[in-house]
């Protein structure tokens, strides 16, 4: 089925999120639609699936038009979305959620379980899927949830597949098996958009590129265009996409970990007996697939958990059970991994959130008053130095773009004096460029001798910046590797196998090379 988008604009108040968009997907493609975060690109997909309603434009399907009041009419057509977030009900079965919003029955008003499974069988055969149909959706692996809701889509007859970023929860293998699958469904005749900002997946499965930016397309591309030429394209100027850094020159051990486990408010185990140190001028990058303990892991060490038991020691000094205020004030830095909820407040202006983790004293405050004249000149000079695109210091902070916010959450944490630095998805909704500049300072800080640890579900991320590399799977440590490990062995160790150092501490700190 050849899907064709013309003029299609979606307007939210006075934000244009998209303007006037020409799309052709022809029958059997898989078309990449690449951009970055707030670029447009999802929206676009849900004006096409019904979820919104164009302002302006149409939409074509073998060269007829449609008119879609809502999902159900485009998937009637033949569209089928898998989103991001997996629209699975845990307990139910793989058959009984497939089934679900088209529910079939036998007489009586029986739910009719048995076409369901049958259906479920044959389209899993049909691409190798191996899906059993009667197995809890919330006992199978993320990859296969995802086949599930590619199962969903294809037995309600979908010809038009739309893939939302579908890779965000998925190990490297997981990933590739996916590339297949989409290889296949493209061989089978069905048609492909593949939403995603990351360039190695596009260049490695699509047939056509389109580039989205600001809500307007830039230009179309072929796979054969370097990583530099799309990201060229997605951002408007030369984007250098190599982190530069030097070997590692670690010290001593500064942060220790030992035995350290996490509860959560029901008791359960969410990080079991961890023990690791980072040094002095080191990265220890934390890989796995969200979920795997590491939001657990960061908020421990800042005192944001309650309930954790074993032992964190900085230069040699205790803090596990310190309040976060007393963590703060001996030298941690924190970039929490939501940035809008944990970072800043939206409301106040961008020189207010610069100063929040030293509200209390000198020298931005004196017997409870705000000293204006200090905080302006370092609101001026922080806003330069680490490159914040806005309108002024007085501007409030929600009104700038993804990467602007997380620069000021940069700009606070990096201007203190540290002696650990904590970075939790550093980039997470960030544009291009902004990567580039965040990656370059949390490299500076390593050379400046603090020790680093950044928690990322982006493997890239994790294999540009580590020089050591902790994998987490369900809450424990697989292994403790090196930052030059290929990415196929951290796969398997993000899916449970297990690799690297048997004592973790081992690979970090003096002698590490030994």
């Amino acid at each position: 089925m050849k899907l064709e988008l013309r003029g299609i604009t979606k307007r939210f108040g006075a934000l244009v999120a998209n303007d006037h968009i020409d799309l052709t997907v022809e029958a059997g493609e898989i078309h990449a639609l690449l951009g970055e975060n707030g670029a447009g690109k999802s929206t676009l997909m849900n004006v096409l699936y019904g979820l919104y309603q164009a302002d302006g434009g149409e939409i074509l399907l073998d060269d007829e038009v449609q008119h879609f009041a809502g999902p159900g009419d485009a998937m009637k057509a033949g569209i089928g979305m898998v989103h991001q977030h997996f629209m699975l009900i845990p307990v139910f079965t793989v058959a009984e959620n497939v089934m679900l919003g088209h529910e079939s029955t036998k007489a009586g008003g029986v739910l009719d379980l048995a076409t369901a499974r049958t259906k479920v069988r044959e389209i899993s055969d049909r691409f190798g899927f191996d899906v059993d149909p009667d197995a809890l959706v919330e006992e199978l692996p993320v990859g296969v949830q995802q086949r599930v809701e590619i199962i969903k889509a294809l037995s309600r007859d979908a010809r038009v597949l739309v893939f939302d970023e579908p890779t965000a929860v998925l190990t490297p293998q997981e990933t590739d098996e996916l590339m297949s699958i989409m290889r296949q469904l493209k061989e089978s005749g069905t048609s492909i958009v593949f939403i995603t900002h990351k360039l190695r997946e596009v260049r490695e499965v699509a047939d056509r590129i389109t580039v989205i930016r600001l809500g307007k397309v830039v230009g179309e591309a072929s796979p054969t265009a370097t990583n530099e030429e799309l990201a060229t394209l997605m951002v408007g100027r030369a984007v250098d996409l190599t982190v530069d850094k030097a070997p590692a020159k670690a010290g001593k051990p500064a942060l220790v970990v030992q035995n350290l486990t996490v509860l959560d408010p029901l008791g359960n185990i969410v990080v079991d007996d961890v023990s690791f140190s980072v040094a002095e001028g080191e990265i220890l990058a934390i890989a796995g697939v969200q979920g795997n303990g590491q939001t657990e892991l960061t908020e421990a060490l800042l005192g944001l958990q309650p309930r954790v038991l074993g032992e964190v020691s900085l230069d040699g000094k205790a803090i596990r059970g310190h309040s976060v205020r007393k963590i703060l004030d001996v030298g941690v830095g924190f970039i929490p991994e939501d940035r809008t909820e944990d970072g800043l407040v939206g409301e106040f202006t961008i020189a207010e959130n610069l100063m929040l983790d030293r509200a209390d004293g000198a020298p931005f405050v004196r017997f409870g008053n705000i000293q204006r004249g200090a905080l302006e000149d370092f609101a001026r000079e922080k806003v330069a130095e680490f490159d914040v695109r806005t309108q002024g210091i007085d501007e409030p902070v929600r009104r700038l773009s993804g990467g602007n916010q997380q620069k000021v959450v940069l700009a606070r944490e990096l201007s203190r004096d540290l002696r650990l630095f904590v970075a939790a998805q550093p980039t997470r909704g960030v544009d291009v460029g902004s990567i580039e500049f965040i990656h370059k300072r949390i490299v500076a800080t390593r050379d400046a001798g603090t020790p680093v640890i950044v928690v990322s579900t982006e493997l890239d991320e994790v294999t540009a910046l580590a020089d050591n590399i902790m994998v987490m799977y369900r809450g424990r440590i697989v292994g403790i590797v090196p930052g030059d490990t290929p990415r196929s062995v951290l796969g398997l160790m993000m899916a449970g196998a297990s690799g690297g150092s048997e004592n973790p501490t081992a690979p970090t700190g003096e002698g590490a090379a030994a």
